[in-house]
Order: structure tokens, then C-alpha cells, then sequence
């Protein structure tokens, strides 16, 4: 008998937790939830076509949703072949619509047989949110980093001047990029003191290489990163003056998120 019950004892004790009976009276309806129920988003064909729910920055057919930064004159980049080509000497344009927390999808081409060296190879930017004329804002940069060597936090796909991305997931001169971000705009109190600050997420060429990354500010040039505060904010593509011919962009959509 002894040497059933303890038999017994250690079956008992190797059934896993989740398999012995509930503790009170617990059921598993006790923690199944049915409301809220989430929104049906249609999805696109491919992963890179903008799903249901989306604002269509850019098709190739114009650049209505999109001004000039600097005077909110239509943007004076050009359009060939259904493709955005950034025009230098018209400067930055950014989103006629503001934004808070998004997905955003860009596809961008830095030109084939580009030369160049280090920052003067390709470069543009994504600003995640643009906060005045030039390049104030918060930037991922944009950028020829296949073989080309530059400083790491201002290599393509960083956090300029803040974040190294986790890996060079640069394809060749002449190959489309993607970058699948999801930003979270930053908060700020009533006397304008931060309550919450930016982070950002991003995928480039289906590579993570920004993991939730918290921003310390704004990116800068030159000196420490700040923040300012601010409210819903447009989308910014930058017109950089590097030497080099310049980039490209395509199917460029955005999701609002909620704060």
C-alpha cells in the first residue's frame, strides 16, 4: 500500500500546472475576453502593397499630398516613369497631413553606378517627424552603405547621430530598398517638459535594425540631441546637397497608430 501511494504522490506531481484542476472554481471563460473586437484590415496582395487602411503618400502618379518644407509651395521634385526623383535644388518636401504615432512603408533607389565616398554617396533621409524648416526633426537616415564606409551612427538605416542600425542590410547601386518603420511620437506636458519620449522601430530590406529604440531628441548635426515640444508633425523627405546623382522613391504609405 505505502508503495502505491507514493507511486501515486509522484504521478501527481508530474502533471504539468496547466493540466491539474483549477484553484476556487476557476474557469477559462474567467480570463477570455470578446470586446473590444479589433477592426478588419484587408491586407495588400504582397506584404510591400498598402493594406486597407492606409494613406497613399505616393503611387507615381503626383505629388498631391506633399509640399515644400521650407513654404508649403507645391513640392517641386520630379516625377519620371512613376518614380519620385529627388530634386536638390528644390530642398526638402514633407507631408501635407500631420501625423503622431504610424507604420510607415518607403521604397527608395540609390542610382546605379553611383560614386562618391562616405556621407557625399547617396545620401537623403526620412524624417519621422518633421518639426521646422531644414532638417529639424527626427531622421533615419538614408544612404549608399553598401561597401561604403562613414561614420556608423550615420550610416543608412541609423538613427542619425544617435542609433547604430543592428546590421548593413544595404543591397548593391541600381537595387530598390525598402524600410518598414513603426514610430511612436514622443509626449510632452502642458509646460512643454517631455512626458514620454520618440522610439522607433525599423525594418530595412526585412532586416530589423532598429529594435524599439528610445530617442534622446531631436537628431542633429552638430551637438547633443533635444527635444522640443510639439504636436502631430508632417512626414519630411529630405533634399540632401551631397555631390552625388540623386536618389529615388516609390510606393511610399503610412498607417495612423494610436497613441
Amino acid at each position: 500500500m505505502r508503495a502505491a501511494l507514493i507511486l501515486a504522490g509522484a504521478l501527481l506531481m508530474a502533471i504539468p500546472a496547466a493540466a491539474q484542476p483549477p484553484a476556487g472554481g476557476a474557469k477559462p471563460q474567467d480570463t477570455e475576453i470578446y470586446s473590444p473586437v479589433p477592426p478588419v484590415v484587408t491586407p495588400g496582395r504582397r506584404d510591400a502593397d498598402p493594406p486597407s487602411d492606409a494613406i497613399v503618400l505616393f503611387d507615381g502618379k503626383d505629388l498631391s499630398h506633399w509640399v515644400n518644407t521650407k513654404d508649403k509651395a507645391p513640392a517641386g521634385w520630379k516625377i519620371q516613369g512613376g518614380i519620385l526623383v529627388v530634386e536638390k535644388k528644390a530642398g526638402n518636401i514633407e507631408t501635407k497631413e500631420t501625423f503622431g504615432s504610424y507604420q510607415l512603408h518607403l521604397e527608395w533607389l540609390e542610382p546605379k553606378n553611383i560614386v562618391g565616398t562616405g556621407q557625399g554617396r547617396g545620401n537623403s533621409g526620412v524624417f519621422l517627424a518633421s518639426t521646422g524648416p531644414g532638417d529639424d526633426g527626427y531622421e533615419l537616415q538614408i544612404m549608399d552603405s553598401y561597401k561604403n564606409d562613414t561614420y556608423v551612427n550615420g550610416q543608412a538605416a541609423s538613427v542619425y547621430k544617435q542609433s547604430i542600425p543592428l546590421a548593413n542590410a544595404m543591397r548593391p547601386d541600381g537595387e530598390w530598398q525598402s524600410y518598414d518603420i513603426i514610430w511612436t511620437a514622443p509626449k510632452f506636458n502642458a509646460d512643454g517638459s517631455l512626458k514620454s519620449p520618440a522610439k522607433v522601430t525599423a525594418m530595412h530590406n526585412g532586416v530589423l535594425v532598429q529594435n524599439d529604440y528610445v530617442l534622446t531628441g531631436e537628431t542633429r548635426y552638430i551637438g547633443k540631441p533635444f527635444y522640443k515640444a510639439h504636436g502631430n508633425t508632417p512626414i519630411k523627405l529630405q533634399a540632401h546637397g551631397d555631390p552625388s546623382p540623386p536618389i529615388s522613391f516609390r510606393n511610399i504609405w503610412v498607417r495612423r497608430l494610436a497613441d
